[in-house]
């Protein structure tokens, strides 16, 4: 697993070591992911699990630059932005940064959730050997920029702000050297036929000023594969050139039950383009929605040529629970792709989706080992006396540096005057959540001084829709108080007197809809605190919005959950 270095992130860690009193600091961090479908479908050699990404990895696109495999998704408020990974052959993943580091490339501060950056675009330019990551940022009044790399492990520029509305930008070099960025975007003013009615644009793109062209712009698709049937969200576009014609992809349907893929052909990339006649080549819908280990939403995808000379697309897609709830959110999930014809189409991406793939010849599942991405069922611990942080671990509006440093006891965290419900952000160290099914623990060495700090545990779909269970005051006694906070109502719904003479372990244990949250004093015996609790809240389908649900290690000198 690629890792950043607390060094580079925290030259201030001194300071806020002497700045923090009353900071707790966590160590022991234990997740370990237990779902059935795993366990009922062990892999046989030459297989390989999908998702490849699990937990909220959404709007997956991907390059190439000669053996290289360079992979990106949305992150929304997520704190630094748009992960990037690389992999050798489609099955081996890395982690090696992320696109939007700093504060000058992203600010998301004030940011809901599910705004910030959606839906990014990474593409290789073999003419001028540079990486390209283009996005749309709610955020900041960015709107549409791009950043560039010579070597995405090295770090990404600062970004150009480009001239065009609308939102999922991408980007297309061709072989004679020109450049074009093709995205969604309302239709023109007064010819909006429906709701949901949207365009696809392209512009030719200035290289040397890093700007699309004025005047360029043109409508390639109007509304989606068939105008008469009114089709929704025509968005995702990515071009690609193959035997001298030219194919647009899209995603088309919106985001949920009824997503797809799409693809049209033409002979210049400024169109016109033709929709092929078997659309859609990838979707879920119209299945059995009650076949085993479901797979749905599918679409968003992105094209590649795989190590065996064969294509290969990742799209998103969702695992829900056994109650339809999508609380691991959006997923990164890859399919063989079948283009000896005159289009693409996903292999097996229109039947029920299978857990396993065989991998491309000649290449070994190194998942999970020798610093590899895991998938299945997996067990990821961290004691945090490491100098450096792994990847997976992010933050929410702004950075981590801001309130993490190291002890020899583990991972401080120097509580922010903001609690998990505040546009604001938050002390908070996030993972993501990647099974229906799983556990997470960690040890708290903390003595709140009053009742308005609180250090625990939190699972948090969105700022409205969230679950606190932390450790706070009340009079001169240690309470642990459960808050469950629904569309920004919140109410303490257990609360339990503790002693806090030594360190203390918060277990929260997911089974598919039901969560239970428990604590131990003696370091070996659980005690519940209340009963399990529905995940309905962490679900996008209950509370809106686009990201999973994010377990995090929180600490706020902003406490409002009042033990009862």
């Amino acid at each position: 697993m690629a890792f950043f270095s607390f060094l580079t992130l925290t030259g201030n860690s001194q300071n806020l070591k002497k700045g923090a009193k009353n900071a707790p600091v966590f160590s022991n961090s234990v997740y370990e992911g237990s779902d059935k479908v795993y366990k009922d479908h062990p892999l046989k050699e030459g297989e390989f699990y999908n998702p490849i990404l699990q937990g909220a990895y959404p709007d997956p696109a991907i390059t190439r630059k000669g053996n290289d495999y360079y992979l990106v998704a949305s992150t929304f408020a997520i704190f630094p932005g748009v992960p990037v990974f690389h992999s050798k052959d489609l099955v081996n993943w890395t982690q090696i940064g992320h696109a939007l580091e700093r504060v000058s490339q992203l600010d998301v501060h004030d940011t809901p959730i599910s705004a910030g950056v959606y839906a990014p675009d990474i593409e290789y330019n073999p003419n001028n050997d540079t990486f390209y990551m283009i996005v749309t940022a709610f955020a900041g009044g960015a709107g549409n920029i791009v950043v560039k790399s010579k070597d995405p492990a090295k770090g990404w520029s600062e970004p150009y702000k480009l001239n065009f509305s609308g939102i999922d930008p991408s980007m297309f070099f061709d072989d004679n050297g020109k450049a074009y960025v093709v995205h969604n975007d309302a239709p023109d003013k007064g010819k909006e036929l429906y709701e949901g009615h949207r365009v696809i644009k392209v512009w030719e793109y200035d290289l040397a000023k890093d700007q699309v062209i004025a005047g360029t712009d043109k409508i390639i698709v109007n509304g989606g594969v068939d105008l008469a049937k009114k089709p929704i969200w025509i968005e995702a576009p990515h071009i690609y050139k193959k035997n001298g014609r030219y194919y647009l992809m899209c995603a088309e349907g919106g985001t949920g039950g009824n997503h797809s893929e799409v693809v049209f052909v033409s002979d210049s990339p400024m169109g016109p383009f033709t929709p092929a006649p078997n659309n859609p080549i990838l979707s879920q819908r119209s299945l059995n929605p009650n076949r085993a280990n479901k797979v749905d939403w599918a679409g968003h995808a992105d094209l590649v040529l795989g190590p065996d000379n064969k294509y290969y697309g990742v799209f998103l897609a969702i695992r829900p629970n056994e109650n339809n709830r999508v609380n691991i959110g959006r997923e990164t999930f890859i399919l063989p792709v079948d283009w000896s014809g005159e289009f693409p189409i996903f292999i097996n991406g229109l039947v029920p989706m299978e857990p396993k793939l065989q991998m491309p010849k000649g290449v070994v599942n190194k998942t999970g080992k020798d610093g590899f991405f895991p998938n299945g069922n997996f067990t990821f611990r961290d004691n945090f006396t490491s100098k450096k942080l792994d990847y997976r671990w992010v933050g929410l509006r702004g950075p981590r540096e801001a309130f993490i440093s190291t002890t020899k006891k583990g991972l401080q965290i120097n509580p922010f005057p903001a609690n998990i419900k505040e546009l604001k952000p938050t002390s908070t160290l996030f993972l993501r959540q990647q099974h229906n099914s799983f556990s997470y623990t960690t040890t708290l060495d903390y003595k709140p001084a009053s009742e308005k700090d609180l250090a625990g545990i939190t699972l948090v779909q969105s700022e409205k829709f969230n679950y606190v269970f932390g450790l706070t005051l009340k009079g001169k006694d240690a309470y642990l108080v459960l808050e469950k906070t629904e569309k920004g109502a919140s109410k303490v719904i257990a609360s339990q007197k503790v002693e806090v003479k030594k360190p203390i372990q918060l277990r929260v244990k997911a089974e598919g809809d039901a969560y239970q949250f428990s604590y131990s004093t003696n370091g070996k015996d659980f005690v519940d605190l209340g009963g399990p609790v529905s995940g309905d809240i962490l679900s996008t389908n209950v509370a809106g919005g686009f990201t999973g649900t994010l377990i995090g290690l929180y600490a706020t000198s902003a406490n409002d959950a009042l033990p009862q």
